[in-house]
Protein backbone atom coordinates (compact mmCIF):
# COMPACT_ATOMS: atom_id res chain seq x y z
CA UNK A 1 0.00 0.00 0.00
CA UNK A 2 1.70 3.69 -0.76
CA UNK A 3 2.24 6.09 1.79
CA UNK A 4 0.42 8.71 0.75
CA UNK A 5 -2.25 11.11 2.51
CA UNK A 6 -5.97 10.19 1.94
CA UNK A 7 -7.46 11.79 -1.42
CA UNK A 8 -4.12 11.91 -2.95
CA UNK A 9 -4.30 7.85 -3.75
CA UNK A 10 -3.28 6.91 -0.63
CA UNK A 11 -3.78 5.61 2.77
CA UNK A 12 -5.35 7.70 5.56
CA UNK A 13 -5.09 6.69 9.59
CA UNK A 14 -7.76 8.19 11.94
CA UNK A 15 -9.68 8.68 15.27
CA UNK A 16 -13.19 9.47 15.47
CA UNK A 17 -16.21 9.15 17.61
CA UNK A 18 -19.88 9.31 17.14
CA UNK A 19 -21.25 10.49 20.29
CA UNK A 20 -19.54 13.26 21.52
CA UNK A 21 -21.64 13.19 24.56
CA UNK A 22 -20.70 8.86 25.43
CA UNK A 23 -18.10 7.82 26.90
CA UNK A 24 -17.42 5.90 23.96
CA UNK A 25 -16.27 7.28 20.38
CA UNK A 26 -16.07 5.40 17.15
CA UNK A 27 -18.57 3.00 17.82
CA UNK A 28 -19.05 0.58 14.59
CA UNK A 29 -22.15 1.41 12.55
CA UNK A 30 -22.65 4.99 14.38
CA UNK A 31 -22.00 7.72 11.95
CA UNK A 32 -19.38 10.15 13.13
CA UNK A 33 -20.10 13.58 14.47
CA UNK A 34 -16.66 14.64 14.89
CA UNK A 35 -13.75 13.05 12.92
CA UNK A 36 -9.81 13.56 13.28
CA UNK A 37 -7.69 12.10 10.51
CA UNK A 38 -4.25 12.21 10.28
CA UNK A 39 -1.56 11.80 6.86
CA UNK A 40 0.55 8.62 6.70
CA UNK A 41 4.28 9.29 6.21
CA UNK A 42 6.70 6.35 5.38
CA UNK A 43 8.80 5.30 7.76
CA UNK A 44 12.63 4.34 7.94
CA UNK A 45 11.18 0.27 8.21
CA UNK A 46 9.34 0.54 5.06
CA UNK A 47 5.69 0.82 7.26
CA UNK A 48 3.96 4.18 7.62
CA UNK A 49 3.34 5.80 10.55
CA UNK A 50 1.21 8.84 11.36
CA UNK A 51 1.72 10.90 14.40
CA UNK A 52 -1.41 12.36 16.81
CA UNK A 53 0.12 15.69 17.54
CA UNK A 54 -0.94 17.71 21.27
CA UNK A 55 -3.59 19.96 18.92
CA UNK A 56 -6.46 18.79 18.61
CA UNK A 57 -7.14 18.57 22.15
CA UNK A 58 -9.05 14.84 22.34
CA UNK A 59 -12.80 15.01 23.78
CA UNK A 60 -12.87 12.78 27.03
CA UNK A 61 -13.85 9.07 26.05
CA UNK A 62 -12.52 5.81 24.36
CA UNK A 63 -11.40 6.59 20.90
CA UNK A 64 -11.23 3.93 18.11
CA UNK A 65 -8.82 3.94 15.17
CA UNK A 66 -9.19 3.03 11.80
CA UNK A 67 -7.17 2.80 8.43
CA UNK A 68 -9.20 4.11 5.07
CA UNK A 69 -7.02 3.08 1.96
CA UNK A 70 -8.54 5.31 -0.13
CA UNK A 71 -11.64 7.47 -0.92
CA UNK A 72 -14.85 5.60 -0.39
CA UNK A 73 -13.04 2.59 0.97
CA UNK A 74 -14.22 0.94 3.95
CA UNK A 75 -12.59 1.66 6.97
CA UNK A 76 -10.71 -0.97 8.70
CA UNK A 77 -10.04 -1.29 12.61
CA UNK A 78 -6.50 -1.21 13.51
CA UNK A 79 -4.49 -3.58 16.01
CA UNK A 80 -1.90 -2.72 18.05
CA UNK A 81 2.08 -3.49 18.05
CA UNK A 82 4.46 -3.03 20.77
CA UNK A 83 3.25 0.35 22.48
CA UNK A 84 6.09 2.06 24.15
CA UNK A 85 4.63 4.59 26.96
CA UNK A 86 7.35 5.30 28.79
CA UNK A 87 7.35 8.67 28.86
CA UNK A 88 3.49 8.47 30.17
CA UNK A 89 4.67 6.65 33.14
CA UNK A 90 6.24 9.41 34.91
CA UNK A 91 3.41 11.72 33.98
CA UNK A 92 2.54 12.72 37.35
CA UNK A 93 6.15 14.70 38.21
CA UNK A 94 5.05 16.95 35.10
CA UNK A 95 3.75 20.09 35.78
CA UNK A 96 0.07 20.95 33.45
CA UNK A 97 -1.97 23.86 33.10
CA UNK A 98 -5.28 24.05 32.23
CA UNK A 99 -6.90 22.43 30.74
CA UNK A 100 -5.25 18.94 31.56
CA UNK A 101 -5.41 17.03 28.53
CA UNK A 102 -4.44 13.22 28.91
CA UNK A 103 -4.21 10.36 26.45
CA UNK A 104 -3.28 6.47 26.41
CA UNK A 105 -3.08 4.22 24.19
CA UNK A 106 -4.40 0.38 24.91
CA UNK A 107 -5.72 -2.83 23.41
CA UNK A 108 -9.37 -3.45 23.69
CA UNK A 109 -10.80 -6.70 25.13
CA UNK A 110 -11.11 -7.73 21.39
CA UNK A 111 -7.62 -6.88 20.64
CA UNK A 112 -7.72 -3.50 18.89
CA UNK A 113 -5.74 0.18 19.04
CA UNK A 114 -7.93 2.57 20.60
CA UNK A 115 -7.01 5.60 22.78
CA UNK A 116 -8.31 6.71 26.52
CA UNK A 117 -8.52 10.60 26.87
CA UNK A 118 -9.15 12.83 29.68
CA UNK A 119 -10.19 16.35 29.48
CA UNK A 120 -10.63 18.15 32.41
CA UNK A 121 -10.42 22.04 33.22
CA UNK A 122 -8.27 20.96 36.26
CA UNK A 123 -7.02 17.89 38.26
CA UNK A 124 -6.64 16.59 41.09
CA UNK A 125 -3.50 13.93 40.99
CA UNK A 126 -3.43 11.63 43.93
CA UNK A 127 0.46 10.06 45.01
CA UNK A 128 -0.14 8.43 48.04
CA UNK A 129 -2.49 6.54 50.42
CA UNK A 130 -1.62 6.04 53.60
CA UNK A 131 -4.52 3.85 55.85
CA UNK A 132 -4.84 2.94 59.24
CA UNK A 133 -7.45 1.20 61.61
CA UNK A 134 -9.35 4.23 62.11
CA UNK A 135 -8.36 7.01 59.01
CA UNK A 136 -7.13 7.06 55.28
CA UNK A 137 -5.25 10.12 54.63
CA UNK A 138 -4.58 10.99 50.79
CA UNK A 139 -1.64 13.15 49.24
CA UNK A 140 -2.50 14.75 46.31
CA UNK A 141 -1.48 17.54 43.80
CA UNK A 142 -2.96 20.33 41.90
CA UNK A 143 -2.65 20.71 38.03
CA UNK A 144 -4.63 23.39 36.36
CA UNK A 145 -5.75 25.39 39.83
CA UNK A 146 -3.65 26.40 42.66
CA UNK A 147 -5.03 26.11 46.83
CA UNK A 148 -5.94 29.20 47.88
CA UNK A 149 -7.25 30.36 51.60
CA UNK A 150 -10.96 28.79 52.09
CA UNK A 151 -9.51 25.04 50.29
CA UNK A 152 -11.51 22.01 51.54
CA UNK A 153 -12.36 18.53 50.50
CA UNK A 154 -15.75 17.30 49.59
CA UNK A 155 -17.13 13.74 50.33
CA UNK A 156 -20.15 13.01 48.48
CA UNK A 157 -21.66 9.70 48.89
CA UNK A 158 -23.11 8.20 45.72
CA UNK A 159 -26.90 8.37 45.37
CA UNK A 160 -26.60 9.22 49.14
CA UNK A 161 -29.21 12.44 47.98
CA UNK A 162 -27.02 15.21 49.05
CA UNK A 163 -25.46 13.08 51.68
CA UNK A 164 -21.65 15.20 51.83
CA UNK A 165 -18.89 15.69 54.17
CA UNK A 166 -16.07 17.87 54.51
CA UNK A 167 -12.26 17.04 55.16
CA UNK A 168 -9.45 19.99 55.77
CA UNK A 169 -6.92 20.55 52.68
CA UNK A 170 -3.80 20.92 54.05
CA UNK A 171 -1.74 22.64 51.67
CA UNK A 172 2.41 22.72 50.62
CA UNK A 173 4.46 25.50 50.32
CA UNK A 174 4.10 25.97 46.68
CA UNK A 175 0.17 26.32 47.16
CA UNK A 176 -0.17 22.67 44.35
CA UNK A 177 0.58 19.80 46.86
CA UNK A 178 -1.88 18.98 49.57
CA UNK A 179 -3.39 16.46 51.89
CA UNK A 180 -6.19 15.39 53.91
CA UNK A 181 -7.46 12.89 56.54
CA UNK A 182 -10.91 10.82 56.53
CA UNK A 183 -12.21 9.62 59.82
CA UNK A 184 -13.66 6.49 59.28
CA UNK A 185 -16.17 6.66 61.17
CA UNK A 186 -17.95 9.47 59.59
CA UNK A 187 -18.55 7.38 56.86
CA UNK A 188 -21.72 5.67 56.28
CA UNK A 189 -22.63 2.34 54.09
CA UNK A 190 -22.03 3.18 50.24
CA UNK A 191 -19.44 4.63 47.83
CA UNK A 192 -17.80 8.37 48.01
CA UNK A 193 -16.36 10.84 45.63
CA UNK A 194 -14.05 12.91 46.26
CA UNK A 195 -13.44 16.42 45.21
CA UNK A 196 -11.09 19.49 46.29
CA UNK A 197 -12.58 22.98 46.21
CA UNK A 198 -9.47 24.85 45.93
CA UNK A 199 -10.87 28.13 47.06
CA UNK A 200 -13.99 29.33 49.08
CA UNK A 201 -16.28 30.32 45.90
CA UNK A 202 -14.45 28.12 43.60
CA UNK A 203 -15.53 24.97 41.52
CA UNK A 204 -15.39 21.52 42.71
CA UNK A 205 -12.32 19.56 41.11
CA UNK A 206 -12.07 15.60 41.24
CA UNK A 207 -9.55 13.62 43.01
CA UNK A 208 -7.87 10.54 41.18
CA UNK A 209 -5.01 9.50 39.22
CA UNK A 210 -4.71 10.12 35.90
CA UNK A 211 -1.17 11.51 35.40
CA UNK A 212 0.37 7.54 34.01
CA UNK A 213 0.18 4.94 31.60
CA UNK A 214 -2.81 3.24 32.50
CA UNK A 215 -5.98 3.05 30.68
CA UNK A 216 -8.48 0.83 32.67
CA UNK A 217 -7.57 0.84 36.44
CA UNK A 218 -10.31 -1.22 38.38
CA UNK A 219 -8.43 -4.18 37.91
CA UNK A 220 -4.63 -2.84 38.50
CA UNK A 221 -4.67 -0.54 42.08
CA UNK A 222 -5.13 -2.24 44.99
CA UNK A 223 -5.29 -0.59 48.05
CA UNK A 224 -5.04 -2.03 52.14
CA UNK A 225 -8.74 -1.41 53.77
CA UNK A 226 -9.22 -1.49 57.46
CA UNK A 227 -12.02 -2.74 59.84
CA UNK A 228 -13.63 -0.27 62.37
CA UNK A 229 -15.94 -1.46 64.93
CA UNK A 230 -18.85 0.36 66.58
CA UNK A 231 -20.28 -1.43 69.41
CA UNK A 232 -22.31 -4.19 67.87
CA UNK A 233 -21.78 -3.53 64.05
CA UNK A 234 -18.19 -3.40 62.05
CA UNK A 235 -17.24 -1.58 59.56
CA UNK A 236 -15.09 -2.33 56.31
CA UNK A 237 -13.17 0.43 55.07
CA UNK A 238 -11.42 0.30 51.53
CA UNK A 239 -9.69 2.79 49.38
CA UNK A 240 -10.90 1.33 45.64
CA UNK A 241 -8.96 2.66 42.49
CA UNK A 242 -11.23 2.20 39.31
CA UNK A 243 -11.06 3.35 36.04
CA UNK A 244 -12.38 7.48 34.90
CA UNK A 245 -15.22 6.46 32.50
CA UNK A 246 -18.41 7.56 33.39
CA UNK A 247 -20.17 7.12 35.13
CA UNK A 248 -17.97 6.68 38.07
CA UNK A 249 -15.52 9.25 36.74
CA UNK A 250 -13.74 6.66 38.15
CA UNK A 251 -11.60 7.23 37.17
CA UNK A 252 -8.58 7.40 38.36
CA UNK A 253 -10.07 8.06 41.06
CA UNK A 254 -9.91 6.74 44.67
CA UNK A 255 -13.15 6.06 46.81
CA UNK A 256 -14.37 4.58 49.89
CA UNK A 257 -16.76 1.35 50.62
CA UNK A 258 -17.98 1.16 53.94
CA UNK A 259 -20.08 -1.86 54.31
CA UNK A 260 -21.49 -2.42 57.30
CA UNK A 261 -22.67 -6.03 59.17
CA UNK A 262 -23.11 -7.32 62.14
CA UNK A 263 -20.28 -8.70 64.41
Amino acid sequence: MPCAPYGRDGADHGTRHGNPQGPRHGDPGEPEKVLHTLDPEPGGDGRCHAVLEPLPVLAEGRWDLYLLSGPGAQRQRLRPGPRDVRALVDGHLRERTSPVAVRVPYATKDGYLAVRAWLRTAHAEVHGLHVTDGSTTVRARLHGASLADGAVVRLRLRGGKGTALSAGARADGDGRGFSFTVDHGQLTAGIWDLSVQPAADAPLIRIGRLLDDVADRKAVFVHPSARAVDGALQALVEPLGASCSRPLRASAEPWWTSARASS
